[in-house]
């Protein structure tokens, strides 16, 4: 087989691809396998999801199998994305807590690599799990609730204990969001005001190519009764045209800016369903330091710019609340998130990195799991202080190791 992950940048081994239409034909290819991965929408930029076994496409197995008004919750099947979820969820008279920049990501992909949207008081999108049901490697179907004891550490479960066949969401009534865009932010106003600045919506991201000493936009996702400033904001200028992260880019694949209100899953993405998301041919990283830690952090890679804007299309930086997950990367913390949009250049984009992870050593950043880094293994284990039960947890649902691979043997294992 020949299949590509969404940027192009990898070429999965596996040596076939399956992609069942029901949780029973799901099982059986589980127990018929020796070495096997989930698939998604293959919006991972690393060897997460490779393996030189078999590769299981889940984007057969795609329904909303229900909608509890009474629990406010929904269940869907593992393959469904939150671009094919949303629209159903809204005309129902409900929503998700928050979304991801783009809506093409596969649900249980972002759940399991504890990927975020923005606001300081928003958890991930892990956050947002009651339930799970996973193929264990035997083919026996596992269902575990939120309070249960190996909840916290099967969510954020980088597909190391099975493959999750459906899960279970809260939702909450349907809201309304504007989106309104200032650009030119004094680098120093952020520093000076990080806190009232990301907390000045209910989501919030800063776009800086890192170059000079301004942030070249500022994104205010509010709810739609709330008015933001009508002049500057900190010194930043409200726009009257729409624009994309990344300048020198059509803004026609953006979500609607100006102050005009959508549903919130038109607006909370940075990006509409029917284009090509972001810059499209591009790799990405993005690294999370304790929020207390932003400030110190960013002046930090200020002060070596010059050594990684070379390969860089655009930084978006963005806090998450703290969880309780195990491997999140805001497990027990309030995070800074600072990612990194690249160019497809992967000598300049490992060299960038290299200074990067070496500018926020102090602050003991943990990489997201679904894209590029260059932290050794030590490192990254040392982040993580529910590790050892991680694998215990996952030794006992996978005790031969069907669902690993390189990348978790080499970094988790």
């Amino acid at each position: 087989m020949s299949e590509t992950n969404w940027a192009g940048n990898i070429t999965y081994s596996a040596r076939a691809l399956h992609t069942p239409s029901s949780v029973a034909e799901l099982q059986e290819i589980v127990r018929g396998s020796t070495k096997l991965r989930a698939l998604g929408s293959r919006h991972s930029f690393n060897r997460i999801a490779d393996t030189d076994g078999d590769l299981v496409s889940m984007r057969g197995l795609a329904r909303v199998l229900d909608i509890d008004a009474t629990s406010r919750t929904v269940t869907v099947e593992g393959g469904i994305t939150y671009g094919q979820l949303c629209p159903i969820l809204d005309d129902a008279g409900f929503a998700l807590h928050n979304l991801a920049s783009l809506p093409h990501i596969g649900v249980v992909g972002a759940v399991s690599t504890a990927t975020h949207g923005s606001g300081n008081t928003n958890r991930n999108l892990a956050s947002a799990v009651a339930a799970l049901e996973f193929v264990t490697a035997n083919g026996d179907l596992v269902t575990l609730r939120r309070g249960g004891p190996d909840f916290a550490g099967a969510v954020v479960g980088l597909g190391a204990l099975g493959i999750v066949s459906r899960i279970t969401l809260d939702i909450q009534p349907r809201f309304e969001i504007r989106q309104d865009v200032y650009t030119d932010l004094p680098f120093a106003a952020l520093l000076d005001n990080f806190d009232a600045i990301t907390g000045a919506a209910y989501s919030v991201s800063c776009f800086t190519a890192w170059q000079g000493d301004t942030v070249g936009f500022v994104w205010l996702k509010n709810l739609a009764d709330h008015t933001p400033p009508a002049g500057d904001f900190f010194g930043a200028k409200r726009q009257t045209r729409p624009w994309h992260p990344i300048p020198s880019i059509d803004p026609t694949p953006c979500t609607e800016q100006m102050g005009v209100p959508g549903a919130w899953y038109q607006r909370l993405p940075h990006f509409r369903m029917e284009f090509t998301p972001s810059a499209g041919a591009e790799l990405q990283s993005e690294f999370f330091v304790a929020r207390r830690d932003g400030v110190a952090a960013l002046e930090a890679l200020h002060a070596v710019q010059d050594q990684i804007a070379g390969p860089l299309m655009v930084s978006e930086l963005r806090t998450v609340a703290a969880d309780e997950f195990w491997l999140s990367h805001n497990y027990r913390q309030d995070c800074l998130g600072i990612h990194f949009t690249w160019h497809q250049d992967w000598p300049a984009v490992s060299r960038a990195l290299g200074v990067i992870e070496a500018t926020l050593a102090p602050f003991n950043p943990r990489p997201h799991w679904g894209k590029l880094f260059t932290m050794d293994r030590a490192t990254l284990q040392s982040r993580y202080p529910r590790l050892a039960d991680f694998r215990a947890l996952a030794q006992r649902h996978d005790p031969t190791g069907k669902f690993r691979n390189t990348f978790l043997d080499e970094l988790v294992f």
